[in-house]
C-alpha cells in the first residue's frame, strides 16, 4: 500500500490494524456499539481517523484512552501495531487500577452464603411461577 493510501484508512480498519479487535467486523461492531468514541463523540466505521485524535475505546471492562501516532490500513505484529498510538498515563492507570481491583474481588457480588431452606422453596416456587 502507497503512502497515499494509508492517510485514507477507514477507522474499523485501523483498530483492526493497531490489534485492539482480532477481526474488522468485531471492529465495526464495537463502533456500532458506541464503544469507540473519536473526539468525545460517537463515530461510524468508515470515519477516517487523523494523526492526533483522541479514541477512548472500551474493550470488556477496560476503557482505553489513546491518541493516534500513525495511520495504517495493514496488520503487523504486536510492536509494530503498538506504534500506531499511544496510551494516555491517565488510563493507563485507571486500566491498572481497575484490574488490581477486580483481582482483589472488590467488583464482586456479595452475598451473604448459600441460601436457607425457605430461601430455597421460595426461589423454587417462583421459578416454578415463571416456568
Amino acid at each position: 500500500m502507497s503512502e497515499k493510501d494509508d492517510d485514507k484508512v477507514r477507522l474499523d480498519k485501523w483498530l483492526w490494524a493497531a490489534r485492539f479487535f482480532k477481526t474488522r467486523a468485531l471492529a465495526k461492531e464495537a463502533i456500532e456499539g458506541g464503544k469507540v468514541h473519536c473526539r468525545g463523540e460517537r463515530c461510524k466505521p468508515g470515519k477516517e481517523p487523523r494523526v492526533g485524535d483522541e479514541l477512548v475505546i472500551r474493550i470488556g471492562f477496560d476503557e482505553r484512552t489513546v491518541i493516534i501516532r500513525e495511520l495504517s490500513a495493514v496488520r503487523r505484529g504486536a510492536p509494530q501495531a503498538q506504534l500506531l498510538y499511544e496510551e494516555t498515563a491517565d488510563s493507563l492507570a485507571r486500566r491498572e487500577e481497575a484490574a488490581a481491583q477486580r483481582k482483589a474481588g472488590a467488583l464482586g457480588v456479595q452475598t451473604d452464603g448459600r441460601p436457607s431452606k425457605k430461601q430455597r422453596r421460595q426461589i423454587e416456587l417462583l421459578r416454578a411461577f415463571k416456568g
